[in-house]
């Protein structure tokens, strides 16, 4: 089974702004409930559960990926797992071959032009994450935490966003509590909102909570509508986050385009704008309070 590897970062010059993504000692990160090290082995032994019934499902969408476009039908991918360990994740193929040799690394945007038509219904139901059972098995990924990020990604984030690497407590998931409640990533007020449900569900997870997580995720499978799996499980989070000042509206990404893709230079575009425009806010500040007050 051949499989495509993600080495845009190798081979592009304009993504140089990755930085080599740190192993973060725990020390430095929230610490997370003694439940994460049972969790180890639970996570393994589900996997192994659910690889059985899984494999000839994966076999067969490899096959029809094959089939209807060039190239592998399993891709892997550099992600940053637990405490900054890198990673190769594995998921089943669903956008033309190459289809970063020009752009670089970009988080995917809605109706994406390299996303095949095989490749719109695979994720759709979600099926081009089936592979990923390995990474649990492996020990690289649980069925449930914080959605695993490019090391591209992570650099200018973790510079962007302060507590960011808290998610790297504990080991990405497959699904999680930010992942079934919000949207794709398309800009860093999406990034901080996923952030914040993150650090939730490191601070409160136990085996009530992710019983409902899998079974939450399972049945939006088979297409059960989200809105009502959230209310009924008790999964509905509203998250708000505090405006940052002269940052872009949500739905951007910081290169005044709203649909346009974001990669790891226009994120720090985005964030270098936000610190210039809340420096330059208190800097108006400090100027009117040394002037005193206006005489009447």
């Amino acid at each position: 089974m051949s499989v495509a590897k993600s080495n845009t970062v190798a081979q592009k010059p304009h993504c140089s702004v990755a930085a080599h993504v740190l192993r973060i000692p725990a020390a430095d990160l929230m610490q997370p409930p003694a439940y994460f090290r049972r969790k180890a082995v639970l996570d393994r032994v589900l996997g192994a559960l659910l690889l059985l019934p899984g494999l000839p499902i994966i076999a067969c969408l490899v096959l029809l990926v094959r089939l209807t476009s060039r190239g592998p039908g399993i891709y892997q991918q550099l992600r940053v797992g637990q405490h900054g360990r890198r990673f190769m994740m594995y998921k089943i193929r669903t956008m033309s071959l190459d289809a970063e040799a020009a752009s670089g690394p970009v988080w995917t945007q809605a109706r994406d032009p390299r996303i095949n038509r095989v490749g719109r219904t695979l994720r759709k139901y979600h099926l081009d994450e089936l592979p990923q059972i390995i990474n649990v098995l492996k020990g690289e990924m649980s069925l449930i935490g914080p959605r695993p990020e490019r090391p591209e990604f992570v650099h200018v984030l973790a510079e962007s966003i302060p507590g960011y690497l808290n998610r790297l407590a504990v080991p990405p998931g497959v699904t999680g509590l930010a992942q079934l409640n919000l949207p794709p990533d398309n800009d860093l007020d999406s990034v901080r909102r996923k952030l914040a449900l993150d650090c939730e569900y490191i601070r409160q997870a136990g085996p009530w909570l992710d019983i409902r997580l899998l079974l939450c995720t399972f049945l939006r499978l088979v297409k059960v509508p989200e809105s009502w799996l959230l209310s009924v499980l008790g999964l509905r989070r509203a998250v708000t986050i505090p405006a940052m000042p002269g940052g872009v509206p949500s739905g951007g990404n910081g290169n005044g385009a709203e649909h346009t893709p974001a990669t790891p230079v226009s994120i720090l575009i985005q964030a270098a704008g936000d610190h210039s425009s809340r420096h330059e806010h208190g800097s108006k500040k400090h100027h009117r309070r040394a002037e005193g007050p206006k005489p009447r």
